[in-house]
């Protein structure tokens, strides 16, 4: 089974607040919400959902394909992604306009407040998946993008028969009811925070009962809470977020979770497993500073998740190979 990731590619500019953002919001002053953070630190680094999940999934040993749009500023970002072990044949390059970048404000309590500016994102609609010669052997994830593209990928891999996972995320409120229905009644699978899946029921007008139902399973990522699991429309269970020897930076983790996820599925594990693996992945990219910094080999990833998780052996293939 081929993993194909579609969404985002961007550059991060992570910066770091030395107070807490709620020290200086006035909640009876919000219609008139004016503020400017001074911050202490700011790093530039490599992001973008499809391309943080692709880059895990490399240090994982998969070899991903990313299919994307970038900018003419790509050819660095390429090259990091290729030694990562990620196929970037998919990736369309717009002439004239930038990666798309990202800018994340952090304050001492992890809290965050972004902004997100689409450039060559905005023209994903370009890209069909009717070109890229899938089967039904293949698992496309659809990940935030630019929401007509979004949308047109899901309606083309249903046509195809191509199971996809639906991922959302931050573009729940840019997409339509109808286009949000669209998307998780024809999906595989669904990927989201408990806030996301709140979102998706109030703006895709629809139960949770009516967005589990039709779905072959369903991950809600919990924060430091872990992960619960839905099969066929019940809870199978919840997973505890792997204990981190240290926090540096929230950014990415959600990515990184769905990296260690997929590749425990696509090599056939069982669903709570899967959901073990992504909650180590994501512990690796929390104690680092950016989405794509966090390094390990599979077998001290391995031998990492035994101090926590017992897998009954399962994982001994992944040392093997």
């Amino acid at each position: 089974m081929s993993i194909i990731l579609t969404g985002s590619i961007a550059f991060d500019y992570l910066m770091s607040f030395p107070g807490y953002f709620k020290d200086h919001i006035l909640p009876e002053h919000l219609e008139s919400i004016s503020l400017s953070f001074l911050v202490d630190e700011m790093v530039r680094r490599p992001g973008g959902v499809a391309a943080n999940i692709a880059y895990n999934l490399g240090l994982l040993c998969e070899k991903p394909r990313l299919v994307a749009t970038a900018g003419v500023d790509f050819s660095e970002y390429r090259q990091i992604l290729e030694d990562a072990g990620v196929d970037t044949s998919g990736v369309k390059i717009i002439e004239n306009k930038f990666t798309a970048s990202f800018f994340a404000n952090t304050d001492l309590s992890n809290a965050q407040i972004a902004s997100f500016y689409a450039g060559a994102m905005a023209d994903a609609s370009q890209i069909s998946m009717k070109e890229l010669g899938l089967t039904d052997e293949d698992l496309v994830v659809i990940s935030p993008n630019a929401p007509d593209a979004m949308i047109k990928y899901a309606l083309e891999c249903q046509e195809l028969g191509v199971p996809y996972i639906f991922d959302p995320s931050q573009q729940i409120i840019r997409l339509q009811q109808e286009d949000i229905q669209k998307g998780v009644k024809g999906a595989h699978a669904l990927f989201s925070n408990e806030y996301e899946f709140e979102l998706i029921q109030k703006h895709g007008k629809m139960s949770a009962g009516e967005i589990l139902e039709s779905l072959a399973f369903a991950v809600v990522t919990l924060g430091k809470e872990g992960a619960r699991v839905y099969k066929n429309g019940a809870v199978l269970g919840e997973v505890p977020a792997f204990p981190p020897k240290h926090i540096a930076d929230p950014t990415g983790v959600g990515d990184a979770f769905r990296a260690g996820f997929l590749k425990a599925y696509v090599n056939g594990f069982d669903l709570l497993l899967c959901a073990k693996m992504g909650s180590l992945a994501a512990t690796y990219c929390l104690e680092e500073t950016g989405t794509q910094t966090q390094c390990y080999r599979m077998k001290d990833f391995v031998t990492r998740f035994r101090t926590f998780y017992d897998d009954e052996g399962a994982l001994d293939k992944f040392i093997e190979e």
